[in-house]
Formats: C-alpha cells, sequence, structure tokens
C-alpha cells in the first residue's frame, strides 16, 4: 500500500501549480491538498515519522496557498487557508503568517520564497531516494519520480525561455517545410525525366514499326495485295505518323523547346479564372476554359508574367 499511496502522492505533486486539474470528486480541492491527503497515509505507513516528513508536510501547506496567491486568487487561497488549518492548533502560527500574506496581497514576500516549490521538490526527490535504495527494484516508483522531474523542468524552461521556445518551433517548422519543398521537386524532376524517356523509347517503337511496314509494302507483289489490304496498310501507318507527331507536339512542350506566344484571348481567360477561382487553382482554371493545349504550370508562370508585366 506504501507503493501505491506513494505512486498517487506523485501524481497530485506533477500537477501541483496546475489549478484546474482536479483529483477529488470535490471540485474545490487543488491537487496539492489532495496530495496532504495522500502524504498523510504515507505518514501512516511510516513506524517512526523524522524530520524530512515534517518538512513536507509543512511545505505542502504552504505551497497549497501560495499558489493561489501567486495566480492572484487570493479568495480561494483564504478558503485553502480554512480548510487546512480549520482543526489545527500545532500550526497555529503558520495559519496566523499565510493569513497576513493573503491580506497584505503580496505574494513576493520573503516567507514564501524560503518555502518555495522547488525546495517542496528537492524535499520529496530526496524522500524518493531513500525510498529507492530501499525497495531498487521498484520499477513503477522510478517511473513516477521521473515524471515529476519532467514536469518540473518543462515548468522551468517553458517560465525562463518562452521566446527562445517559440523561436526554436518556428524554426525547425520552417526547416520540416523547406525539406518538404526540395522533397516535391526532386520527385517532379525525376517524373519529367521518365516521361521524356518513356517518349523517346515509343517514337523508337514506331520509327521500327513504320519502316516494317513500309518494307513490307514495297516488297508484296502488287497483284497480291488487294485494294482492301492497300488501305489497310496506309491507314495504320497514317496513325502511326499521327502518333509520332503527337509525341513529337508532347516532347517539345515537356522540355520547353518549343513555344507559343500567348494570345490576347487566352491571357483574357486567364484573368477571369483567376478572378473566379483564385491564384493557385490553375487545374480548375484550365478545365473551365479553352487555352489551346496549355498546361497548369504554364498558366501559373503566364500569371506570373502578366504580373511583373503589370497587364493584370
Amino acid at each position: 500500500m506504501k507503493t501505491v499511496y506513494l505512486c498517487q502522492f506523485l501524481t497530485r505533486i506533477s500537477e501541483g501549480k496546475t489549478l484546474g486539474c482536479r483529483f477529488e470528486s470535490d471540485q474545490r480541492i487543488s491537487p496539492l491538498e489532495s496530495a496532504l491527503s495522500i502524504w498523510k497515509l504515507l505518514e501512516e505507513e511510516q513506524s517512526k515519522p523524522d524530520n524530512l516528513h515534517e518538512d513536507i508536510h509543512r511545505l505542502i501547506l504552504i505551497q497549497a496557498v501560495a499558489v493561489h496567491i501567486e495566480r492572484g486568487y487570493f479568495k480561494e487561497a483564504t478558503e485553502v487557508l480554512e480548510r487546512l488549518f480549520a482543526e489545527s492548533e500545532s500550526n497555529k502560527a503558520l495559519r496566523m503568517k499565510l493569513a497576513l500574506i493573503i491580506n497584505g496581497n503580496n505574494p513576493d514576500l520573503p516567507f514564501l520564497q524560503s518555502f518555495s516549490y522547488n525546495l517542496l521538490i528537492d524535499k520529496i526527490k530526496s524522500y524518493i531516494d531513500v525510498f529507492l535504495t530501499e525497495n531498487s527494484t521498484n520499477f513503477l516508483i522510478k517511473a513516477a519520480t521521473k515524471e515529476v522531474e519532467t514536469k518540473r523542468l518543462e515548468a522551468t524552461m517553458s517560465h525562463n525561455k518562452p521566446e527562445n521556445t517559440i523561436e526554436t518551433n518556428n524554426e525547425s517548422n520552417l526547416e520540416t517545410e523547406q525539406s518538404n519543398l526540395e522533397d516535391q521537386r526532386s520527385i517532379a524532376d525525376e517524373s519529367s525525366e521518365n516521361a521524356r524517356e518513356h517518349l523517346k523509347r515509343s517514337r523508337k517503337r514506331l520509327y521500327s514499326l513504320a519502316q516494317h511496314t513500309l518494307w513490307k509494302l514495297e516488297n508484296v507483289p502488287s497483284n497480291e495485295i488487294t485494294k482492301h489490304n492497300k488501305t489497310s496498310c496506309l491507314q495504320s501507318l497514317s496513325d502511326l505518323q499521327n502518333i509520332e507527331n503527337d509525341g513529337k507536339s508532347l516532347s517539345h512542350s515537356q522540355t520547353g523547346r518549343k513555344k507559343r506566344r500567348w494570345t490576347w484571348e487566352e491571357d483574357s481567360r486567364l484573368k477571369d479564372g483567376v478572378k473566379k477561382f483564385g491564384v493557385g487553382n490553375w487545374n480548375k482554371i484550365l478545365i473551365h476554359y479553352d487555352f489551346n493545349n496549355r498546361t497548369s504550370v504554364m498558366l501559373k508562370d503566364r500569371w506570373r508574367t502578366m504580373i511583373k508585366k503589370d497587364i493584370v
């Protein structure tokens, strides 16, 4: 049971300054108040409470009030004070001191600095070190201790260097975006190169097939070729030549070796498309208007040129 209590205690301590976090059915009870109730159970498990137990108990009492004072919640601090010290005569002097701090509305008094939250964490860590020495195989306690240390480190870093943290995150996001853009460019270049290689191979096959078809027509006696066969062969050859011409046209458009001047009508359609669909929606603009075999990349480049020339 001592192990269970200690895990519950560390969970509440790790959320000690998170006033919106609740561990009890009574929504008024803060995490440190809940931690104090668990600590009392741990003290009962201890055969002979020592000075370390008493120090931790006193620090939890002070910090349960202090975390509200630091946020300016003086009314809530008074309520915590009344709940924790209502039936206590032994801590009457401590109650009076905290009441004076609340009534003075001064959270920066040396008294609170002498009993800080960091001091509470250090005392608890000392207690945990002793416990782990006695229970070295208890991995659950080690994990809970690590969680408390992590919370403490995060709170310290966010308090001391908020701007640097934001700047680091922004730099990290920028590096990620740049890396993604480079990957996209690399994929686009590779796809374009593959398309060109595929087109070259297709042209070679077309030339070979066309030459073979012509050779067959030239070497077959004319009396053995019917009119229908001649027409069929010539039509096939014509189809191959058309495919070859289309392939050449595609190759020129992809490599940029052959450019067509933009007409006034095309510029007008591009302006209307941007007005209707917005900059960047080149595929939508391309579908809804006739640009005479233009591509979305061409539309984007032309729009950039029109902006530079101030003709938009």
